[in-house]
């Protein structure tokens, strides 16, 4: 490693550089799709839902314009509403709970578990009440739940299970690719994400013939024919420069799955020893590296200390969900959520993507070989 790479910032994300490698086809894409005059559910989302579910091994995907849709409207179809409870993480981005919210449901939270960051499925079991409905179970970082132990409280209890698949496309559990589990599964596209678009985009997965039907009437105002329609939907629908894109990108995605693992494994490889704990995956597949995330006791000034060497990092999450201002009136305090509450005060995310150089990989342990005490 030269003076001058020293010099250079390591970027937490490079999307350039997925952008680059289709930017070609891309954009012949793009011309063949304004030439047809057909831009919003035509031939390009059609042909990728089908991909996507022969992917997944799924009977069914449905493009929506956002994960964070795509669980609204799985809620609804599975009759989820006004008073009903959804078991769910505290520990995930606000969608997740905001979209329990935003059908008039009460998120119940759960604590979760130290080593893999998703839903304890013990904590679950002690949530259960009169009023509950679902289990919304989060795929957190590219981690897979503990799907098997979810879905036997689930049918032991008549509970239905909507996968949050946002941040593991590709995460299996027993086998099994994750959105093809539960009741229902909902992916983003964001262009952050294992599979992202250069947009905002979505999908929601489901062997059930009822849930595929009845979200795509309401992706598109309720809609049953030419301007009738049977109830309120909304605008959710994936336009086809989105769609031709996601195409591309799933063709490889094989391939940046497994660059994300490689990467994962040189972390792993190069920070053992030191005062941090890395990711821990059951399997090999269980684990797809939307985000590598390490736990510190000293996470702040580590961070300070890598960001003096030009080393971008990020912290997901800060603050648990149950801690959010919006869910105030819930009544969780602090110490109610003791699991996730350590995880926010010690996490820190480091650089992955595929295509991230070498020599950036060396500079990241580097630098943390440097920094933790």
């Amino acid at each position: 490693m030269s003076d001058n790479d020293e010099e250079m910032p390591v970027p937490f994300l490079d999307l350039a550089c997925a952008f680059r490698a289709n930017e070609k086809a891309w954009l012949s894409r793009i011309r063949e799709i304004g030439a047809s005059g057909c831009f919003i559910l035509g031939q390009e989302v059609a042909a990728f839902e089908r991909e996507f579910a022969r992917y997944m091994g799924i009977k069914h995907a449905v493009a929506v314009a956002s994960g964070t849709d795509a669980l609204v409207l799985g809620l609804r179809a599975l009759g989820i509403g006004p008073g009903d409870e959804v078991i769910t993480t505290p520990y995930s981005f606000f969608a997740s709970s905001e979209a329990i919210s935003m059908v008039g449901a009460i998120p119940v939270f759960a604590d979760i578990d130290r080593n893999s960051f998703t839903i304890d499925p013990h904590r679950i079991t002690e949530k259960i009440g009169a009023r509950t409905r679902a289990i919304l179970p989060v795929h957190i970082f590219g981690h897979a739940c503990d799907m098997a132990a979810i879905l036997k409280i689930a049918r032991a209890h008549g509970l239905v299970v909507i996968e949050d698949c946002a941040q593991a496309f590709g995460a299996k559990s027993n086998g099994e690719y994750v959105g093809a589990l539960g009741d229902c599964g909902c992916f983003s596209f964001y262009p952050t994400k294992v599979l992202g678009c250069y947009g905002d985009g979505g999908m929601l997965t489901s062997n059930d013939d009822g849930i595929q039907e009845h979200v795509r009437r309401l992706r598109n105002h309720g809609m049953v024919a030419s301007y009738m329609h049977a109830e309120f939907g909304c605008n959710s629908r994936l336009d086809e420069i989105q769609a031709a894109a996601l195409r591309l990108k799933l063709q490889c995605i094989n391939d940046d799955i497994n660059a994300r693992r490689k990467i994962a494994a040189q972390y792993a490889r190069l920070l053992s020893g030191l005062e941090l704990a890395i990711p821990q995956s059951p399997d090999a597949e269980s684990h797809v590296y939307g985000v590598y995330t390490i736990r510190l006791k000293n996470r702040d000034a580590v961070r300070r200390s890598l960001a003096e060497r030009r080393i971008s990092t990020a912290v997901y999450y800060p603050l648990g969900l149950h801690l959010q201002e919006v869910y105030r009136g819930l009544g969780y305090a602090t110490g109610s959520m003791p699991v996730c509450e350590r995880m926010t005060a010690e996490n820190l995310s480091l650089p992955i993507y595929p295509g991230m150089p070498q020599r950036h990989i060396e500079r990241v342990c580097n630098a943390l070989n440097g920094a933790v005490q």
